[in-house]
């Protein structure tokens, strides 16, 4: 009996080792896809006047870095003709406005031209609510009550139907918390926002940005988040590519990812106690 063992264990030994073998998956990649990052944020207190927007490519499963895209002429145009011009900090993919003038309920146009191609996408800036000053802390708060969880407030406009971008960051986790609320079970009241995670721990700061989102952009990320399998659902769907709200004007088919949008948002920062 003692010999079957023997030839058991070692054969599960062997099965251990075959299964640590990394394979690489040979995966056919789609020819490149332009990647437009135009996320136009003005911070409260701020005067907003520098932003950037960022061009690169899509690229294979395992590539580690995501080309950059040089040579572009990118503006964006409000409502009475004023343009705004971005250029490239050279060979980075960063385009940079410094006199850009944000302004709530504004409309404006961005205009791509790149490689004899336009492309183009218009958005309004919408307000953000401020960010209350009583957050709270339960050192017995999540889902099991054995987490730290933060809660911060903010008051909802009774006047107008609001959506909302929560982003959070923290040293528990290596990539921002993203969510998308809407006001239609909230309409007008102070609405609390929750936070945990198993692995923070006192002194860790914990960085809230609270963005006034338009409805396009809502259901843009929306569907982005669920695709992503982020949403924590139960069901969750098969990853799937997302467009957004720009369109390539001179070859539909060639349409880039990504999306123009511009927030006003409120920051605050909480220190774990």
């Amino acid at each position: 009996m003692n010999m079957y063992k023997k030839i058991l264990m070692i054969i599960i030994g062997f099965s251990i080792i075959s299964c640590e073998e990394v394979i690489d998956v040979d995966l056919n990649t789609a020819a490149p896809r332009l990647v437009i990052d135009a996320s136009i944020n003005w911070v409260k207190g701020t005067p907003g006047n520098e932003q950037k927007i960022v061009l690169s490519t899509t690229t294979g499963y395992y590539s580690p870095t995501f080309p950059t895209v040089s040579g572009a002429d990118i503006t964006v145009t409000n409502s009475t003709g004023t343009v705004f011009t971005f250029i490239e900090t050279t060979g980075t993919g960063e385009y940079i406005c410094t006199n850009f003038e944000p302004a709530i309920g504004e409309t404006y146009q961005m205009t791509i031209l790149l490689n004899g191609e336009t492309y183009t996408a218009t958005e309004t800036l919408t307000a953000a609510p401020d960010i209350m000053e009583n957050i709270e802390q339960d050192n017995d708060g999540g889902m099991g009550g054995d987490e730290i969880e933060i809660t911060f407030y903010y008051q909802d406009d009774p006047s107008v139907v609001n959506y909302y971008l929560f982003g959070i960051t923290s040293p528990a986790v290596a990539y921002p918390l993203y969510e998308v609320e809407n006001d239609e079970n909230s309409q007008g009241n102070i609405v609390p926002e929750f936070y945990s995670h198993e692995d923070l721990k006192p002194g860790d700061i914990v960085n809230i940005n609270l963005y006034g989102i338009s409805k396009q952009y809502y259901d843009y990320m929306h569907k982005l988040i669920i695709a992503s399998g982020a949403d924590a659902g139960p069901w969750p769907t098969t990853p799937s590519a997302v467009r957004g709200n720009i369109v390539n004007q001179t070859d539909f088919q060639n349409f880039a990812f990504g999306y123009f949008r511009l927030a006003e948002v409120d920051k605050r920062d909480y220190t774990i106690q």
